[in-house]
């Protein structure tokens, strides 16, 4: 072999690596049976995502996105347990790992951010401690460069006076500073994959425009993918590359931010856009989308959606799959081009 085709071969390889995907979940199901009944929480979930790209992951409660989301890190405890597919990670199926294996993968590989930052941070702990024992459970570095490692870290997401900020105990930091404390602990070890369960939720608009800010641009410099779970769109539209919307357990859409928040094709999506706020007229009241969501253990037969959707008709009674009506979208909807028409008009 010459030194050009060794050459080629390595730029072939790197090319390769970087279309890569991060993670790749095909055909999830995540049951919890109990003594009324098996609550399908995720039935039937297929997505993959990109290094370095932002995948929102966007419905109302009760719609599988965090049961998704604990699937993914091996989190969920009986009743419930995968009964079916696969979690593709560098070759791996996570789903077939065991216990060592996995906590090998966890805060290393693939790492998750919660909505309450005291789920991640110990509050009898000093934020140092808790950060240098984050980089020493993964990387073979002495505590000196752990510990400057951590400073880094925290200096990314925006914490002024990170040294300071170091010696302090959780309990002495806003709700703010704590959670771009759990950010900096998920970005420690350069994962390639960082899973945000509403982590700005009781948060005030400001800071979370910030964090939304210093997330989006660590993902940008490191190459790392995230998976940003919501029930609100406002905070995909500014954030997320592509959004998936899920409803009782499944995808119902998927698409580039731009086109779903554009022109939805689904008639759930359309609703959920419907109840942003900034999307009403001044002084009119907000629209609802009529309804609640169905019992997962009780689930209307056909379209789940279909009890609550103007759109449905006999066709609904039966199970839609996902379809591909456009290039880069998906829809699970038997009506996506009549009302994909209907909203760009």
């Amino acid at each position: 072999m010459t030194q050009a085709d060794i050459i080629s071969d390595n730029v072939a390889s790197e090319v390769g690596k970087a279309n890569e995907a991060a993670l790749r979940v095909e055909n999830l199901k995540t049951h919890f049976f109990s003594r009324a009944g098996v609550v399908k929480a995720v039935d039937g979930v297929s997505f993959e995502i990109a290094r370095g790209e932002i995948l929102g992951l966007v419905g109302e409660s009760g719609s599988g996105k965090s049961v998704t989301g604990f699937s993914i890190m091996g989190l969920i405890d009986p009743p419930g347990r995968i009964v079916e597919g696969q979690i593709l990670h560098g070759g791996q199926d996570l789903t077939t790992l065991g216990p060592e294996d996995l906590r090998r993968i966890r805060g290393n590989r693939i790492a998750m951010i919660f909505q309450d930052p005291m789920m991640t941070l110990n509050p009898v702990l000093r934020v140092d401690t808790q950060m240098v024992e984050a980089v020493l459970a993964h990387q073979e570095v002495d505590r000196a460069t752990a510990l400057e490692m951590s400073r880094v870290a925290l200096e990314q997401v925006g914490i002024p006076a990170p040294e300071r900020r170091l010696t302090a105990y959780p309990h002495e930091l806003s709700g703010g500073m704590r959670q771009r404390v759990a950010i900096a602990i998920a970005f420690l070890n350069k994962p390639d994959l960082i899973i945000a369960d509403e982590p700005t939720t009781a948060l005030d608009v400001t800071i979370q425009a910030q964090i939304l800010f210093e997330a989006q641009k660590l993902c940008r410099e490191t190459g790392t993918a995230m998976i940003w779970i919501t029930h609100d769109l406002a905070v995909v539209a500014a954030l997320a590359d592509r959004i998936a919307v899920m409803y009782a357990g499944r995808i119902v859409e998927t698409g580039t931010t731009d086109e779903v928040i554009d022109r939805p094709l689904h008639p759930y999506t359309e609703g959920l856009l419907g109840s942003v706020p900034s999307h009403n007229a001044r002084g009119s009241r907000l629209t609802q989308i009529p309804g609640m969501t169905p019992s997962l253990l009780n689930l209307p037969a056909g379209c789940a959606f279909r009890t609550r959707c103007s759109y449905a008709d006999d066709s609904c009674l039966k199970e839609p799959e996902m379809t591909s009506p456009e290039a880069g979208r998906q829809v699970r909807c038997f009506h996506p081009l009549a009302l994909g028409n209907e909203v760009a008009g």
